[in-house]
């Protein structure tokens, strides 16, 4: 059965609940609650399908929130509270800001329920049960490596940061910084992006994970210097609205390394038109998926999700998308992300 509800809160959130009634904890049926940035973003929305997926494998109630934006952490803190009274056994959350929604997450913690953070940690990341994601600092590091191996000399690279918030989200430090380890830059705090005093770096700006965004960003960099020629990006939208910047300028499409994050199909269709030139495929459906089995084993036996051995969160996984691969940077084509895929 599924039904929709609409919800007057603080950031007026999107609800829908999928109802089933097989599982059962002391003789109720467990509910959990899934809390995504928003709602159109096609990697929520695949996200959101792991989760209603598994809900109805499993005969668990799931009940659906998002923001209106991706920094919407009053929605976020008000679909916690909803989460809490409704009795739920547990939430997956996407935090919107990773240190801010920390409070509402501890009183649902102190309340009983489990907690998993999906794709972003919270700040600090012990503040959730568990963190089931892309280990996002691999991620940079990949298309940093692999952009550095491409390039050959990188004594005369000019990067630009399309990072994505001005409070910097954890799943923005780690991609910036893993990108720019895998470059070779020299990292001062990896838990802040833009203090590194490489001259090779032109500067960061941020774009809200938009192609608008990025290709404003983007704008406001080469007016800093106009011979940028290569691009981190923390998103395949951001990156494609960068490009779409320095193709304005006259910037030419073999001169300039584009990179990013995500690996939904139309990124990856990116990839395969030489709009982005490397990408990094993360898998939202699985943690999502993973998310509901592991509230149904809390539900039942009061067990806790385990870490990826040697990391302090459960690794779903990574891939670099390219058809340009080099030496000493594993990836797969683009064939290969085309199948992989959401979105």
């Amino acid at each position: 059965m599924k039904k929709s509800i609409v919800a007057s809160t603080l950031g007026a959130l999107a609800l829908t609940a999928v109802s089933a009634s097989s599982a059962m904890a002391d003789g109720h049926a467990i509910s959990a609650c899934l809390i995504t940035k928003t709602e159109t973003n096609p990697f929520f929305v695949k996200m959101k399908e792991g989760a209603q997926a598994a809900a109805e494998a499993n005969g668990v109630n799931l009940s659906s929130f998002s923001g209106k934006f991706d920094t919407d952490v009053e929605a976020q803190t008000a679909a916690i509270e909803t989460c809490i009274a409704n009795g739920a056994k547990g939430i997956l959350i996407t935090p919107a800001q990773s240190a801010a929604v920390v409070p509402a997450v501890k009183r649902a913690r102190d309340a009983g329920l489990l907690v998993i953070a999906l794709d972003t940690p919270l700040e600090p990341i012990d503040a959730a049960d568990a963190t089931f994601a892309t280990d996002n600092f691999e991620a940079g590091r990949l298309i940093g490596a692999w952009a550095a191996a491409t390039m050959g000399d990188t004594s005369g690279a000019k990067i630009a940061g399309l990072n994505i918030d001005p409070s910097q989200p954890s799943v923005g430090v780690l991609r910036n910084q893993g990108f720019m380890q895998g470059f070779g830059i020299d990292l001062k705090d990896p838990n802040r992006w833009g203090d590194e005093d490489d001259s090779r770096i032109v500067g960061n700006d941020v774009t809200q994970g938009s192609p608008e965004g990025g290709r404003k960003a983007m704008e406001n960099l080469l007016a800093i210097n106009p011979d940028i020629n290569v691009v981190y990006a923390i998103n395949e939208p951001a990156a494609a609205g960068g490009w779409e910047a320095m193709k304005a300028m006259g910037a030419n499409a073999d001169d300039v390394i584009i990179t990013g994050v995500d690996g939904g199909c139309a990124g990856v269709r990116d990839v395969e038109a030489g709009i982005i030139d490397a990408t990094s495929q993360q898998y939202p459906l699985k943690m999502a998926s993973l998310g509901i089995e592991a509230i149904v084993k809390y539900a039942k036996d009061g067990s806790l999700p385990a870490n990826t051995p040697g990391k302090n969160f459960f690794d779903t996984g990574v891939a670099l998308i390219t058809d340009k691969p080099v030496d000493g940077v594993p990836s797969i084509s683009v064939a290969e992300g085309l199948k992989l895929c959401w979105g």
